[in-house]
Protein backbone atom coordinates (compact mmCIF):
# COMPACT_ATOMS: atom_id res chain seq x y z
CA UNK A 1 0.00 0.00 0.00
CA UNK A 2 0.78 3.26 -0.45
CA UNK A 3 0.45 6.39 2.03
CA UNK A 4 -2.69 7.70 -0.05
CA UNK A 5 -3.81 4.35 -1.69
CA UNK A 6 -5.36 1.27 -0.02
CA UNK A 7 -4.03 -0.97 -2.71
CA UNK A 8 -1.99 -3.91 -3.11
CA UNK A 9 0.42 -4.33 -5.79
CA UNK A 10 -1.27 -5.73 -8.50
CA UNK A 11 -4.58 -4.10 -7.96
CA UNK A 12 -4.47 -1.49 -10.35
CA UNK A 13 -4.49 -1.53 -13.92
CA UNK A 14 -1.72 -0.20 -16.36
CA UNK A 15 -4.37 2.12 -17.63
CA UNK A 16 -6.10 4.57 -15.06
CA UNK A 17 -8.96 7.21 -15.94
CA UNK A 18 -9.30 9.85 -13.67
CA UNK A 19 -12.02 11.83 -12.46
CA UNK A 20 -12.09 14.45 -9.70
CA UNK A 21 -14.77 13.76 -7.91
CA UNK A 22 -14.71 10.02 -6.16
CA UNK A 23 -18.56 9.04 -6.68
CA UNK A 24 -17.56 9.81 -10.51
CA UNK A 25 -15.28 6.89 -10.44
CA UNK A 26 -17.64 4.35 -8.73
CA UNK A 27 -20.37 5.53 -11.41
CA UNK A 28 -17.79 4.80 -14.37
CA UNK A 29 -16.75 1.54 -13.02
CA UNK A 30 -20.54 0.88 -12.10
CA UNK A 31 -21.37 1.90 -15.56
CA UNK A 32 -18.41 0.76 -18.18
CA UNK A 33 -16.10 -1.53 -16.62
CA UNK A 34 -17.31 -5.72 -16.35
CA UNK A 35 -17.08 -7.35 -12.18
CA UNK A 36 -15.42 -3.70 -10.56
CA UNK A 37 -13.20 -4.52 -7.60
CA UNK A 38 -13.08 -1.74 -5.17
CA UNK A 39 -9.16 -1.01 -4.15
CA UNK A 40 -9.37 2.10 -2.65
CA UNK A 41 -11.37 4.22 -0.05
CA UNK A 42 -9.26 5.68 1.73
CA UNK A 43 -10.21 9.39 2.23
CA UNK A 44 -13.45 8.38 1.11
CA UNK A 45 -10.79 8.90 -2.47
CA UNK A 46 -12.63 5.45 -4.10
CA UNK A 47 -10.59 3.46 -6.63
CA UNK A 48 -11.58 0.07 -8.66
CA UNK A 49 -10.20 -2.03 -11.22
CA UNK A 50 -12.52 -3.87 -14.02
CA UNK A 51 -12.29 -4.85 -17.80
CA UNK A 52 -13.50 -3.29 -20.44
CA UNK A 53 -13.29 -5.37 -23.86
CA UNK A 54 -11.05 -7.80 -22.08
CA UNK A 55 -8.37 -5.26 -20.98
CA UNK A 56 -7.96 -4.19 -17.24
CA UNK A 57 -8.41 -0.80 -16.36
CA UNK A 58 -8.65 1.00 -12.84
CA UNK A 59 -10.81 4.40 -12.27
CA UNK A 60 -9.24 6.25 -9.40
CA UNK A 61 -10.87 9.67 -8.14
CA UNK A 62 -7.98 12.64 -7.52
CA UNK A 63 -9.88 15.27 -5.48
CA UNK A 64 -9.60 18.75 -7.12
CA UNK A 65 -7.18 20.58 -7.90
CA UNK A 66 -3.23 20.25 -8.68
CA UNK A 67 -1.85 19.28 -5.62
CA UNK A 68 -4.28 16.87 -4.96
CA UNK A 69 -4.18 15.63 -8.32
CA UNK A 70 -0.09 14.97 -8.06
CA UNK A 71 -0.05 12.85 -4.52
CA UNK A 72 -2.34 10.35 -6.64
CA UNK A 73 -0.68 10.45 -9.73
CA UNK A 74 2.67 10.36 -8.22
CA UNK A 75 1.49 7.15 -6.23
CA UNK A 76 -0.04 5.14 -9.23
CA UNK A 77 3.13 5.95 -11.11
CA UNK A 78 5.84 5.15 -8.75
CA UNK A 79 3.90 2.75 -6.02
CA UNK A 80 1.98 0.48 -8.74
CA UNK A 81 3.59 0.85 -12.11
CA UNK A 82 0.66 2.92 -13.86
CA UNK A 83 1.63 3.65 -17.26
CA UNK A 84 -1.32 5.42 -18.92
CA UNK A 85 -3.10 8.17 -17.10
CA UNK A 86 -6.71 9.88 -18.74
CA UNK A 87 -8.30 12.21 -16.95
CA UNK A 88 -11.90 12.60 -17.39
CA UNK A 89 -13.63 15.71 -16.22
CA UNK A 90 -15.38 19.11 -16.27
CA UNK A 91 -14.43 22.42 -17.77
CA UNK A 92 -15.57 26.12 -17.94
CA UNK A 93 -15.66 27.69 -21.45
CA UNK A 94 -13.64 30.74 -22.62
CA UNK A 95 -14.80 30.55 -26.18
CA UNK A 96 -18.19 31.54 -27.68
CA UNK A 97 -17.66 29.01 -30.27
CA UNK A 98 -16.62 26.01 -27.25
CA UNK A 99 -20.44 25.63 -26.08
CA UNK A 100 -22.11 23.67 -23.12
CA UNK A 101 -21.89 19.90 -23.82
CA UNK A 102 -18.83 20.02 -26.06
CA UNK A 103 -16.09 17.48 -25.11
CA UNK A 104 -12.32 19.59 -25.26
CA UNK A 105 -8.92 17.19 -25.71
CA UNK A 106 -6.20 19.05 -24.07
CA UNK A 107 -3.35 19.41 -26.28
CA UNK A 108 -1.37 21.74 -24.06
CA UNK A 109 -1.96 23.67 -20.91
CA UNK A 110 -1.58 26.72 -19.38
CA UNK A 111 -1.98 27.59 -15.53
CA UNK A 112 -1.55 29.76 -12.72
CA UNK A 113 -0.40 26.99 -10.70
CA UNK A 114 3.62 27.68 -9.43
CA UNK A 115 4.36 24.10 -9.60
CA UNK A 116 6.75 24.77 -12.31
CA UNK A 117 8.25 27.68 -11.60
CA UNK A 118 9.66 26.29 -9.05
CA UNK A 119 11.35 23.74 -10.89
CA UNK A 120 12.53 25.97 -14.33
CA UNK A 121 13.59 29.44 -12.36
CA UNK A 122 12.73 32.27 -15.00
CA UNK A 123 11.90 29.85 -17.58
CA UNK A 124 8.49 28.73 -18.72
CA UNK A 125 7.34 24.81 -18.90
CA UNK A 126 4.78 23.58 -21.55
CA UNK A 127 2.99 20.13 -19.95
CA UNK A 128 1.58 18.87 -23.14
CA UNK A 129 -0.30 15.57 -23.67
CA UNK A 130 0.75 12.52 -25.04
CA UNK A 131 0.44 12.37 -28.92
CA UNK A 132 -0.65 8.53 -29.71
CA UNK A 133 -3.10 8.68 -26.70
CA UNK A 134 -4.39 12.36 -28.41
CA UNK A 135 -4.72 10.82 -31.63
CA UNK A 136 -6.82 7.58 -30.33
CA UNK A 137 -9.57 9.76 -28.97
CA UNK A 138 -9.05 12.13 -32.01
CA UNK A 139 -9.28 9.06 -34.73
CA UNK A 140 -12.30 7.84 -32.45
CA UNK A 141 -14.49 10.68 -32.36
CA UNK A 142 -13.76 11.09 -35.81
CA UNK A 143 -14.81 8.00 -36.75
CA UNK A 144 -18.57 8.13 -34.45
CA UNK A 145 -19.00 11.37 -35.51
CA UNK A 146 -18.43 12.70 -32.45
CA UNK A 147 -17.60 16.53 -32.03
CA UNK A 148 -14.87 17.45 -30.16
CA UNK A 149 -12.32 20.89 -29.68
CA UNK A 150 -9.07 20.74 -29.20
CA UNK A 151 -6.18 22.65 -27.80
CA UNK A 152 -4.54 24.77 -25.01
CA UNK A 153 -6.68 24.64 -21.97
CA UNK A 154 -5.82 26.63 -18.55
CA UNK A 155 -5.20 24.47 -15.26
CA UNK A 156 -6.16 27.36 -12.35
CA UNK A 157 -5.58 26.99 -8.85
CA UNK A 158 -8.45 29.34 -7.83
CA UNK A 159 -12.32 28.21 -8.41
CA UNK A 160 -14.12 31.50 -7.55
CA UNK A 161 -11.87 34.24 -9.23
CA UNK A 162 -12.57 37.76 -7.70
CA UNK A 163 -12.05 38.93 -11.41
CA UNK A 164 -14.91 37.86 -13.61
CA UNK A 165 -13.42 38.98 -16.37
CA UNK A 166 -10.03 37.82 -16.11
CA UNK A 167 -11.02 34.38 -18.53
CA UNK A 168 -10.91 37.07 -21.49
CA UNK A 169 -6.81 37.35 -21.71
CA UNK A 170 -6.70 34.04 -21.94
CA UNK A 171 -9.41 33.41 -24.80
CA UNK A 172 -7.37 36.41 -26.62
CA UNK A 173 -4.54 33.92 -26.70
CA UNK A 174 -6.61 30.73 -27.50
CA UNK A 175 -7.32 28.91 -24.35
CA UNK A 176 -10.29 26.83 -24.81
CA UNK A 177 -11.69 26.40 -21.25
CA UNK A 178 -10.28 25.92 -17.74
CA UNK A 179 -10.37 23.54 -15.31
CA UNK A 180 -7.89 22.16 -12.26
CA UNK A 181 -6.10 19.23 -12.82
CA UNK A 182 -4.24 18.77 -16.68
CA UNK A 183 -0.71 20.76 -16.04
CA UNK A 184 -0.19 19.11 -13.39
CA UNK A 185 -1.22 15.54 -14.58
CA UNK A 186 1.05 16.16 -17.96
CA UNK A 187 3.90 17.59 -15.86
CA UNK A 188 4.32 14.33 -13.85
CA UNK A 189 3.31 12.08 -16.37
CA UNK A 190 6.39 13.39 -18.54
CA UNK A 191 9.21 13.59 -15.53
CA UNK A 192 8.41 9.94 -15.09
CA UNK A 193 8.17 9.39 -19.09
CA UNK A 194 4.46 7.85 -18.59
CA UNK A 195 1.31 8.40 -21.00
CA UNK A 196 -0.70 11.39 -20.14
CA UNK A 197 -4.39 12.67 -21.31
CA UNK A 198 -7.07 15.10 -20.33
CA UNK A 199 -10.32 14.77 -21.89
CA UNK A 200 -12.93 17.41 -20.77
CA UNK A 201 -16.58 17.86 -20.92
CA UNK A 202 -18.19 21.56 -20.72
CA UNK A 203 -20.48 21.99 -17.88
CA UNK A 204 -20.70 25.95 -17.91
CA UNK A 205 -19.47 28.90 -19.82
CA UNK A 206 -17.74 32.37 -18.49
CA UNK A 207 -18.89 33.88 -21.94
CA UNK A 208 -22.54 33.05 -21.69
CA UNK A 209 -23.31 32.33 -18.08
CA UNK A 210 -25.02 29.33 -19.14
CA UNK A 211 -24.48 25.91 -16.71
CA UNK A 212 -25.67 21.98 -17.63
CA UNK A 213 -28.09 20.22 -14.87
CA UNK A 214 -27.14 17.08 -13.13
CA UNK A 215 -28.39 14.60 -16.03
CA UNK A 216 -27.18 16.81 -18.56
CA UNK A 217 -23.96 16.43 -17.39
CA UNK A 218 -24.16 12.45 -16.67
CA UNK A 219 -25.02 11.80 -20.68
CA UNK A 220 -22.25 14.19 -21.94
CA UNK A 221 -19.94 12.70 -19.38
CA UNK A 222 -20.90 9.34 -21.14
CA UNK A 223 -19.70 10.37 -24.36
CA UNK A 224 -16.21 11.75 -22.74
CA UNK A 225 -15.51 8.25 -20.86
CA UNK A 226 -16.58 6.02 -24.11
CA UNK A 227 -13.77 8.48 -26.07
CA UNK A 228 -11.50 8.18 -22.74
CA UNK A 229 -12.01 4.12 -23.16
CA UNK A 230 -11.17 3.61 -26.46
CA UNK A 231 -7.66 4.51 -26.24
CA UNK A 232 -7.51 1.32 -24.24
CA UNK A 233 -5.99 -2.00 -25.63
Amino acid sequence: MSTHIGAQKGDIAEVVLLPGDPMRAKWIAETFLESPKLYNDVRGMLGYTGTYKGNRVSVQGTGMGIPSTLIYCHELITNYGVKNLIRVGSAGSYKETVKIRDIVIAMAASSTSGINNSRFINSDYAPTANFELFMKAALYAKNNNIDIKAGNVLSADVFYEDDFNSYKKWADFGVLCVEMETAGLYTIAAKHNVKALSILTISDSLVTKESTSASDRESTFKTMIEIALSTVD
